[in-house]
C-alpha cells in the first residue's frame, strides 16, 4: 500500500470505531462479557496501542536501524498483515491474556477524554506516516510484541487492521 493508501485505511478504521463509539449507550462504557475487557479497555487499548507506535516513530530513524535492524523481506499487504496477526493471536491466547491483564478499567467520566486523545493520536499517526519516505517505511524495522520485528510500514498497516479488529469484537459481544 502507498502511503496515502495507508492514511485513508487508518482514516476509514477509526470512523467506523469513532461512529461505533458515538453510538454506543454511555451506560456500557464499563461493561463487558464475563473474564472479558469492558468496552472502554478496548479503546483505552487501542489509544496506548497508537501512542505507542507514535512514540517510535518519533525517534530518529539512525536509532531504529541501530536497534531492530532492517528489513530482509518484501512487504506482507494489508491482508497478509491482518491474516498473520489472527494466527498468532490463536496461537498465543495465554500469552496475549496475560500481556493484557494490567490493563485499566477507564470510568464513563474518562469517555470523551480517551475518545479525544484518540482521534489526535490517530491524526499524528497519519501526518506522521506522510513525513516517511518510501526506502525508510519499507527498510526500518518496529517490534511487535506478537509478531516479531516489522517494517514500519507493515505496522503502520497492522494499526489499521488492529483498529478493525477490536471495531469488530466490540460489534459482536458489545451492543
Amino acid at each position: 500500500m502507498k502511503k496515502e493508501e495507508i492514511v485513508a485505511k487508518l482514516e476509514e478504521k477509526h470512523q467506523e470505531l469513532l461512529l461505533l463509539i458515538s453510538t454506543h449507550p454511555d451506560e456500557n462504557w464499563e461493561k463487558g462479557p464475563i473474564d472479558k475487557w469492558s468496552f472502554g479497555q478496548h479503546i483505552l487499548h487501542l489509544l496506548d496501542s497508537l501512542k505507542l507506535l507514535n512514540k517510535a516513530l518519533s525517534y530518529p530513524k539512525f536509532i531504529l536501524k541501530y536497534k531492530f535492524g532492517i528489513a530482509n523481506r518484501g512487504l506482507r499487504s494489508y491482508d497478509e498483515i491482518g491474516q498473520r496477526y489472527e494466527e498468532k493471536l490463536a496461537e498465543n491466547l495465554d500469552r496475549t491474556r496475560q500481556f493484557n491483564s494490567k490493563l485499566t478499567k477507564p470510568s464513563l467520566q474518562q469517555k470523551k477524554e480517551i475518545t479525544n486523545k484518540l482521534l489526535k493520536q490517530k491524526e499524528r499517526l497519519q501526518k506522521l506516516t506522510l513525513k516517511w519516505n518510501d526506502v525508510d517505511l519499507d527498510s526500518l524495522l518496529i517490534p511487535h510484541p506478537l509478531m516479531g520485528r516489522m517494517p514500519v510500514r507493515e505496522i503502520i498497516m497492522w494499526t489499521a487492521h488492529h483498529t478493525e479488529h477490536h471495531t469488530r469484537i466490540l460489534k459482536e459481544n458489545y451492543l
